[in-house]
């Protein structure tokens, strides 16, 4: 069989199903389910070039169950199709699918303009059913994230991983989705709504590892070498992950197809709008870090063709790499050596400025560190990094959301709000796409797990904390009109008091007004009234955004004007200068 027709897993047809397998080292190979009784010889496969085996079985049909028995000089095993679209359970049968049309074309928003929420269906869609939620309950909730303003989400890996509870960083068979979410039918659904209330979707894949449990890849076909995985990873030192010794052998040709074939079913057949590739540092490098031991040219150039692939078939979609190493290569062009994604987790943004929130005492807090964190770029593009004060992995293992870490066990004190909000409106105004973590525009607390879900309770008990992210999102996205520099390439920091702990910087598009805003922040416990700041212009500066204001927490002091007069006197090497007055631990937003 030549390669442009090459069977992989079951392709249903009128009157049956074509089936196919990559088996190099098989003997025989046969496909047996419910379609034959489960009969061990009934349906022998042919083997192809390649080591492919492929055949047809008249009255197979979509929703049959079935497994392929290969037979080897290390015995039989019956394993389930690694390209299966539905499966039983991470240990139970393949289902036949039938094929899927197209969903209808989505145009997600620029780099610039968009705002991401991170959510992990087992939590975000939990109704109070048995088990984890699931696709249809997180369905439910497409009326809040739309209500919030956020237009993309980012949804944690759903693979088939072992059991109903897991982040789904372990997953045992990448081409299904999670049988405790739903069906492959769901997940449509749950896009094709998410895109009727203008919101994009972003999916998380994992190809630095796999598995390591209910991994029906491991010596998939019988052989291996080092008492290894065989034909899907690496048989030697390179296997050896974080997670386990199951990482991909990203230079076998049948394993890179694998995994790019994986990579376009997302967009082509569920329409999603991005991925999210984790944990590429492991990808490219055997311990995960920059420099040349351990690097894995194969990883690198596979992450290259994945991101031209899907760029070259759909320009309007998303790579998002989570990297952690500062490697602006990440996001640079191919032509360039980069790897081509449109993005990055920037992991210094995260780190400093919740330093910066989470510091006991106020002289502490490193404002220089903060500055740096914000101006600084992964590329040339500004927006070619996330930022974010929370994440799955940033409110775990060891470490909680912000207000629990401030406040462990009262979450709801003051000092938790506000300096959680301060966080917060550095996220939105800072250069980069800003990301928050389910559940933070109403102050859950405590940290993650994948089986506590969210306490949607808090919406209404904090509603004026979901009032703040929702203005900080309008605001973010230019809504209003008045702060078009927040979707723009330009941010200069224009001051930097490290005594008394404020800190002023200036975003801009074109400039001018509706456009240059400018952001001041107080990180310390002393309100700062009378504190003049250098201003891009004279003439009236009205404070469209006030942390402080009463209309977002009763405890919260109002503290400040409506508006601040900028007069021709230059400061902080700007031409005018106004004073502002800043609450403990707040900012505000300024634009003519």
């Amino acid at each position: 069989m030549e390669r442009k027709t090459r069977v992989k897993g079951a392709v249903a047809y009128e009157g049956g199903v074509r089936f196919g397998v990559w088996a190099p080292h098989a003997g025989q190979v046969y496909v047996v389910g419910t379609f034959n009784g489960w009969d061990k010889t009934g349906h022998r496969l042919t083997r192809q070039r390649g080591g492919w085996w492929s055949g047809d079985v008249a009255g197979a049909k979509v929703s049959d169950e079935y497994r392929f028995r290969i037979v080897s000089d290390a015995g039989e095993r019956l394993k389930i199709d690694p390209y299966a679209r539905n499966v039983t359970s991470s240990v139970g049968n393949a289902i036949v699918m039938a094929a899927v049309g197209g969903m209808r074309p989505f145009t997600p928003p620029p780099l610039n303009e968009m705002v991401i929420y991170e959510l992990h269906i087992g939590t975000f869609g939990k109704h109070g059913q048995s088990g984890p939620g699931n696709l249809e309950g997180a369905l439910e909730r497409l009326d809040h994230l739309k209500e919030l303003g956020v237009n993309a989400i980012e949804v944690m890996p759903l693979s088939e991983f072992p059991g109903g509870y897991s982040w789904g960083y372990n997953p045992s068979h990448i081409f299904a989705v999670e049988s405790d979410y739903g069906t492959p039918a769901s997940f449509r659904d749950f896009v094709a709504r998410a895109h009727e209330s203008g919101i994009a979707v972003i999916v998380d894949v994992v190809y630095n590892h796999l598995g390591p449990d209910d991994l029906c890849l491991w010596k998939f076909d019988g052989w291996s070498e080092n008492d290894k995985g065989g034909i899907y990873f690496y048989n030697d030192e390179r296997a050896e992950t974080p997670w386990g010794h199951t990482r991909p052998d990203f230079g076998r040709g049948e394993v890179r197809e694998y995994l790019r074939d994986n990579a376009l079913m997302w967009i082509r057949d569920y329409g999603v709008d991005g991925l999210r590739f984790d944990a590429t540092n492991y990808i490219r490098n055997v311990y995960g870090q920059r420099g040349p031991e351990g690097d894995l040219p194969d990883g690198w150039s596979l992450m290259q063709w994945i991101n031209q692939e899907i760029h070259k078939a759909w320009p309007d979609a998303l790579t998002i790499a989570e990297d952690m190493q500062d490697d602006a290569a990440l996001v640079a062009a191919h032509q360039d050596g980069g790897a081509g994604f449109n993005t990055q987790w920037d992991g210094r943004f995260v780190h400093e400025v919740r330093q910066a929130l989470l510091a006991v005492d106020d002289p502490t807090r490193n404002l220089h560190a903060v500055r740096d964190a914000i101006v600084r770029r992964l590329g040339h593009d500004a927006f070619a990094r996330v930022i974010y004060t929370e994440s799955h992995d940033e409110v775990a293992n060891g470490k909680a959301r912000i207000p629990e870490e401030l406040a462990p066990d009262d979450a709801a004190t003051w000092i938790a709000k506000k300096r959680s909000t301060l966080g917060a409106a550095l996220v939105f105004t800072a250069p980069g796409i800003p990301m928050i973590f389910q559940g933070q525009e109403f102050l859950e607390d405590d940290w993650f797990r994948d089986d506590d879900p969210i306490d949607w309770s808090k919406k209404e008990r904090f509603a004026g904390i979901f009032r703040l992210y929702k203005d900080l999102i309008g605001l973010r996205l230019n809504r209003t009109g008045h702060t078009r520099g927040l979707c723009g390439q330009n941010a200069d920091v224009l001051h930097v008091n490290p005594d008394q702990k404020v800190l002023a910087y200036h975003r801009w598009d074109q400039g001018g007004p509706g456009d240059s805003v400018v952001v001041a922040a107080n990180f310390s416990a002393e309100p700062r009234r009378d504190y003049r700041i250098g201003l891009p212009a004279v003439g009236h500066w009205p404070v469209r955004f006030n942390s402080d204001s009463k209309v977002y927490d009763a405890e919260f002091g109002d503290l400040g004007g409506p508006a601040v007069t900028a007069e021709p006197q230059g400061y902080d090497g700007q031409p005018a200068s106004g004073t502002v007055a800043l609450a403990p631990y707040s900012v505000i937003l300024l634009s003519q």
